[in-house]
């Protein structure tokens, strides 16, 4: 597992130890940020189940500000601030170990609002429907701004949720990608 593209390319980051956690492969990282944009001109993003924190890493890599990483295990946190300290990002990184929920009360009393959401939950615990519920309701996304869940390609999950419309879904073996933005079918908001 490394980091893609952008300042840090090429830096080989940790994976948590153990088989808690699975990490986004190299080739799924490379065909999200593909759908994303390749590249930010700043911007503030938020790995909300991070893991290793390899998708808010290649994020940072690729030009956002900043990054909130949260993660409940203890593993993964220790993980993330190892990978955070390898590419030298520890200034663009806060990282949180919390519950997602608990995580997204904090944020929003913060009165924070996010250009790129990545949710990756445990594929048998998954919620996103009523995260993205959440954050439509909290308004935590900027206008231009994505949410990128990745789910078991199974899933299928709704064309909408409150103000946010999916643009694009994608299978990648048993991993499925889906993407959302504010607005409708054409992107208006």
């Amino acid at each position: 597992m490394r980091v893609i593209s952008g300042s840090r390319k090429g830096i080989y980051l940790k994976a948590v130890p153990g088989n808690q956690t699975r990490p986004t492969t190299d080739k799924v990282k490379e065909a999200i940020f593909n759908i994303v944009g390749p590249y930010f001109t700043g911007g503030i993003g938020l790995d909300l189940f991070a893991g290793s924190g390899g998708l808010g890493i290649e994020a940072i890599s690729r030009g956002l500000d900043k990054v909130i990483f949260v993660d409940r295990d203890f593993k993964a946190i220790q993980t993330i601030k190892s990978n955070i300290q390898t590419c030298g990002f520890e200034e663009y990184s806060e990282v949180y170990r919390n519950e997602s929920d608990r995580a997204l009360k904090a944020i929003i009393k913060r009165d924070i609002t996010f250009d790129a959401i990545f949710l990756d939950p445990p594929y048998k615990k998954q919620r996103l429907v009523e995260l993205l519920q959440v954050m439509n309701d909290e308004k935590l996304l900027n206008d231009n701004g994505f949410i990128l869940c990745e789910h078991d390609s199974g899933l299928q999950l709704p064309e909408r949720v409150g103000s946010f419309f999916k643009k694009r879904s994608e299978n990648y073996g048993i991993i499925g990608l889906s993407i959302y933005i504010l607005g409708d079918e054409k992107g208006e908001i």
